[in-house]
């Protein structure tokens, strides 16, 4: 079979599916959206201005709460591959998905306000945003939609391996 979505692990009830929590997959994802959501993050926080628009305040809180989530998960994954082991209690499995669901809904609104937002500015007949403190708005929310597809990937991932577990 030339694409192989799933593949059986040392017992075979088990399936281990390529992003879901606990494989190596799914530290890479979570480094990812870590390193995404960080750069923009950053590249928001150093905008002055960032404050002045509730879209921008928008993407700083999410990617606020994405940062932290997504670095305990990659521990968790981190160790659970250092171990072995990975993680197939559908209580704690079906907490990360809501997590990871409810955080990509709040990435994805984050990224499409702020890019709206940034082309409104850009598009107004005054100066109101400055081509370097904008084309540092539109990074910003690139990185956002970066993060929103990382996550996305391991939530579909762990939402398909949900249903084997119950």
């Amino acid at each position: 079979m030339m694409y192989k979505v799933w593949e059986m692990a040392r017992n075979e009830e088990e399936v281990v599916l390529g992003g879901s929590v606990g494989t190596s997959a799914s530290f890479g994802l979570r480094l990812g959206q870590a390193a995404f959501s960080s750069a923009s993050l950053l590249l928001m926080s150093l905008g002055v201005e960032f404050y002045s628009y509730t879209a921008f305040c928008f993407l700083v809180t999410t990617m606020g709460l994405v940062i932290p989530w997504s670095v305990t998960l990659a521990l968790v994954d981190g160790y659970s591959v250092c171990l072995k082991c990975p993680v197939r209690q559908p209580g704690i499995l079906l907490m990360i998905v809501l997590g990871d669901w409810a955080l990509s809904l709040l990435t994805l609104g984050a990224a499409t306000s702020t890019t709206a937002v940034v082309d409104l500015l850009l598009r107004a007949e005054g100066t109101f945003c400055p081509s370097k403190l904008c084309s540092r708005y539109q990074i910003s929310a690139a990185m956002a939609f970066f993060t929103w597809f990382l996550s996305m990937a391991s939530s579909l991932s762990n939402l398909w391996l949900l249903p084997s577990l119950l």
